[in-house]
């Protein structure tokens, strides 16, 4: 039988085209891990960039928050003490709510006294339809369940504020108001008192950004709050 090669040269054609194309698919296929090494390392990268931005901000964002009380600064020692003196002092200063506030901040519990101004401002409402508006703002804000800043309030006081929001009159918000008061004046203007940043402006100090705590059993958040991450390991 003669050779089907010999009948068919172009089956010979074939094959050493199919053998060459086999011989760039085979050099593609051990190139590709190579090629995908490189985005990995890029990717990589751009994970540490980011990583280092993220905690840029919010260490940034740590200094700029709460607690240090730099809009106070200025504030006397004379005029700080006198905070101490009762709740009602301490809001009536715009330094001392000011200072408050960034106190709340820190507790996350800021929404209070933010219900608080707003009930001292739809108080001075000077027009029968501006209270509309404004009641079903601070409702919707602080009152309503699920509201993105609701305050802690007991179910009576709640539904009496909430079926008095339809028709609103100037004293629509006066119980939850007083609810809220007295919560912070019980609650978080002691420990206002008590902390550190106060403390320093009474004395005189300059409000300074707190050392680093340490702890020999566990760690807590406060204990990397302003450390920067040394990436020169990685």
């Amino acid at each position: 039988m003669e050779n089907p090669l010999l009948l068919f040269p172009q089956l010979n054609i074939s094959a050493s085209k199919d053998k060459s194309y086999y011989k760039v698919m085979k050099s593609t296929i051990k190139e590709e891990p190579h090629k995908a090494s490189k985005p990995g390392a890029k990717q990589k990268r751009n994970r540490l960039s980011l990583l280092l931005q993220k905690s840029e901000f919010h260490e940034g964002d740590h200094l700029g928050k709460p607690g240090n009380l730099t809009k106070a600064a200025s504030v006397s020692p004379e005029e700080a003490v006198k905070w101490g003196e009762s709740f009602d002092k301490l809001l009536s200063e715009k330094a001392g709510l000011d200072a408050f506030t960034q106190f709340l901040k820190t507790e996350f519990s800021e929404e209070n006294i933010e219900f608080w101004i707003a009930c001292e401002d739809y108080k001075k409402s000077k027009a029968a339809h501006e209270l509309l508006p404004k009641a079903k703002t601070i409702y919707e804000t602080f009152i309503q369940k699920d509201a993105p800043k609701e305050v802690n309030l007991d179910f009576q006081t709640k539904e009496v504020t909430s079926q008095n929001i339809e028709q609103p009159v100037i004293t629509t918000f006066d119980a939850a108001q007083n609810t809220v008061y007295r919560l912070m004046e019980q609650d978080s203007y002691p420990r206002f008192l008590r902390s550190d940043p106060y403390l320093n402006l009474v004395k005189g100090r300059s409000p300074s950004r707190p050392a680093l705590r340490r702890r020999s059993r566990s760690f807590t958040v406060s204990d990397f709050q302003g450390v920067r991450p040394d990436f020169t390991v990685w």
